[in-house]
């Protein structure tokens, strides 16, 4: 389904050319209204999915149809249109919720790329709500799968934590479920329906996080062309997880200590503190005592973060847990992939249990989906786990193969693996590759190489969901 582009304007010629402009650039819907009034009625029967106003108009003019728009559809990005000598009043109504603005006359890249990513913002954020209702539908189940002591104790010390507002530190293995514990704080808490903003801390280039995290002014560095507002406000109300807190450098440590004393913060290029109220639930795969004795970690936030700590256990202290993980994660593959519902034989879950999971419950949820996509029949034989299964199609599968010198094989194989796994992928994410990367189990980054190598393009895939 296509999204749609809502144009402001008392000037119909203005519509006409942007109908033009854009409307085939970025397979949009472009729809119009001549008046502030008439778009708030087009707005209450139909689905928009961005606007583009313009500044001044008879009536009401694009700052008051910006508040009405933001009071009755908070989520809606607008974009402002207005002359080069009037971009004052441009900033102004960004600080008071606008997307963005453009200036007259236009620039045809920078609008397309402006309208890009107030869409792509967009679908994001439904696509975030969708997941949060999902999420407030099953306050009242349980997050972890398991009868354990152990999974019975976090479970209950999660929602002990939950009815409190103090910082949490969760600490963990990697794939031992440290996000899915903070969401279910978040979803739990008092702050449940607010935004919950995820930060892969190590993900994000040490000169880059310190901006994403506070925001920053206009002309603050270079590239700084408009305010931004950063994630800590971004997460306003709600909570802000801190992933992977130890990768954080020393000076950034000291600013995020400010933070959680002060509850206030300064963007880049900005002499105003600005009060936020926000939680903050970390998480670490390190021993972060260790890093404060060798000096890489400040004694005082970790003392300041470790409020409360959260300790998801590896599989390997929950073995018995496993089969009703498995199946977990089986049936939920099965539901989202649009296929019958499989089972595993008796040796198969003998062998999902005995197996060293060294990447914990990620790395078997990623066993188990690989299991689901490869697999022929509805039932899941121990043939279809670990080395028995191949990950990259032999001379059997390609006879082809054979004439071929060993490093051609690999090469002509291993390209056919790829293809038809992040084919997969992609068409099951309908295009988003950070979607795809985490249920592969690796850095977007390196998705993204292993796309540019193979020559795979993530917005055919997102073209053929928008034909559904």
């Amino acid at each position: 389904m296509k999204q749609t582009i809502l144009i402001v304007d008392d000037n119909p010629d203005v519509p006409r050319f942007l109908e033009r402009l854009i409307g085939e650039a970025l397979a949009v819907e472009i729809r119009s209204a001549s008046s502030g009034e008439a778009a708030l009625s087009l707005l209450e029967e139909q689905a928009v999915h961005c606007v583009l106003a313009d500044m001044k108009m008879p009536g009401m003019d694009g700052r008051e149809l910006l508040r009405n728009i933001k009071s009755s559809f908070p989520s809606l990005p607008v974009i402002i249109m207005t002359a080069y000598g009037a971009i004052d009043t441009a900033v102004a109504a960004m600080k008071e919720g606008a997307y963005d603005f453009i200036t007259k006359p236009f620039e045809e890249e920078r609008l397309l790329h402006t309208l890009r990513r107030a869409l792509e913002h967009q679908r994001l954020l439904r696509r975030n709500l969708d997941l949060e209702r999902k999420i407030r539908a099953k306050e009242k189940e349980t997050f972890f799968v398991g009868e354990s002591a152990q999974v019975k104790d976090l479970v209950d010390t999660i929602r002990l934590v939950a009815a409190t507002d103090v910082t949490v530190l969760i600490t963990g293995e990697t794939g031992t479920g440290k996000e899915l514990a903070a969401h279910m704080i978040h979803s739990l808490s008092s702050r449940t329906g607010k935004p919950f903003v995820t930060v892969n801390c190590p993900a994000i280039p040490e000169n880059i996080l310190e901006s994403e995290l506070f925001g920053y002014r206009k002309g603050a560095f270079t590239g700084a062309d408009s305010d931004r507002q950063g994630l800590f406000q971004a997460a306003e109300a709600g909570t802000l997880f801190l992933d992977e807190i130890g990768d954080i450098s020393l000076p950034l440590q000291a600013k995020l200590l400010r933070v959680l004393q002060e509850r206030e913060l300064k963007p880049l290029g900005d002499s105003i503190t600005r009060k936020v109220d926000v939680r903050v639930i970390a998480a670490t795969n390190q021993d972060l005592e260790t890093s404060v004795n060798a000096g890489l970690f400040r004694s005082d936030l970790y003392y300041r973060l470790n409020v409360v700590t959260v300790r998801t256990p590896p599989l390997r202290e929950i073995g018995e847990d496993i089969p009703l993980i498995a199946s977990h994660f089986l049936a939920l593959f099965c539901a989202e992939l649009g296929l019958n519902q499989k089972r595993f034989t008796e040796e198969a879950v003998q062998y999902l249990v005995s197996r060293q999971w060294k990447g914990n419950a990620r790395e078997l949820q990623n066993e188990i989906k690989r299991a689901v996509v490869f697999s022929k029949g509805d039932v899941l034989t121990r043939q279809d786990f670990g080395n028995t299964t191949p990950l990259v199609p032999g001379p059997e599968e390609n006879p082809e193969l054979y004439g071929l010198n060993y490093k051609e094989a690999r090469k002509k194989a291993l390209m056919a693996f790829n293809l038809e796994y992040i084919t997969r992928l992609l068409r099951q994410t309908e295009g988003n590759v950070s979607l795809a990367a985490t249920d592969a189990g690796i850095e977007r980054q390196s998705l993204q190489y292993i796309m540019r190598k193979y020559g795979i393009n993530s917005a055919l895939f997102r073209k053929e969901a928008e034909k559904k």
